[in-house]
């Protein structure tokens, strides 16, 4: 029997896109678990958001660059939840911003590592999870502008790292469309979070905005509206695409 209630996991889900999509997927008829790498009370935040949304919710704890975390997550989710029904991929991370020539192996395998080998087996394990329960699930996967800029200057191996997670959504899309499942991505341009602090340039937003059509970076709800909109029956004739939020670029 297929799960009659919608559950969906958001990797990195305790600030940023993914806080601000775990609240739209509870006001759309989610229950959500909120994965957190390290600020646990961040993601009771969430929590306590989507509790008051009237849906159900639990906060987990993994890393989703260590793969032998991975499994704890998805299990500690439908423990607490009952089967997944939607996947999203949203953790990621840059590094420090600067020529890709002062970029250090660490981190060019640390930004992989989390962005596009989290990403996969992340997917891999909602699919076993989809099968397992007879679900036709949603996998989404957030790349970023980057992925089409190269980002020069900043961090090349972070556009790098979201063009691989753009070929695996093309091609995962159309491996499994005939089973039901979709598989799509979306690509936020420069958002207002707590990446450009994290990556060294805190004052980054006002940097960039003149550069964008739009004039302005995006808020992380108006990304999360067109993550859970591609999570709806509204988007049923979706996969195999990227929709691009960036504001015009």
């Amino acid at each position: 029997m297929a799960p009659s209630n919608h559950v969906v996991l958001i990797t990195g889900a305790s600030r940023g896109i993914g806080a601000a999509t775990a609240i739209a997927a509870a006001r759309d008829g989610f229950d959500v678990a909120v994965n957190y790498l390290k600020d646990e009370a961040a993601a009771q935040r969430v929590v306590q958001a989507v509790l008051q949304q009237g849906r159900k919710a639990v906060a987990v704890q993994g890393d989703v660059g260590k793969p032998e975390d991975i499994p704890r997550i998805f299990e500690t989710a439908e423990q607490t939840l009952g089967p997944l029904t939607a996947l999203v991929n949203n953790t990621g991370i840059t590094g420090p911003i600067g020529p890709f020539s002062n970029t250090t192996d660490a981190t060019i395998e640390r930004v992989f590592q989390v962005n596009v080998f989290g990403t996969i087996q992340c997917s891999r394990l909602a699919l076993a999870s989809f099968k397992r329960h007879g679900t036709t699930g949603v996998i989404i996967n957030v790349s970023s502008v980057a992925a089409r800029t190269g980002s020069p200057g900043e961090y090349i191996h972070y556009a790098a790292s979201k063009a691989a997670v753009e070929t695996f959504t093309l091609g995962l899309a159309k491996e499994i469309a005939a089973t039901g499942i979709r598989v799509c991505g979306v690509a936020p341009g420069s958002t207002l979070t707590e990446i450009h602090a994290t990556a060294g340039e805190p004052g980054r937003p006002e940097r960039v905005a003149p550069k964008i059509p739009m004039g302005r970076l995006a808020h992380p709800e108006e990304v999360a509206e067109t993550i859970v909109w591609l999570l709806s029956p509204a988007a049923s004739y979706m996969t195999g695409t990227v929709v691009q939020c960036a504001g015009g670029l």
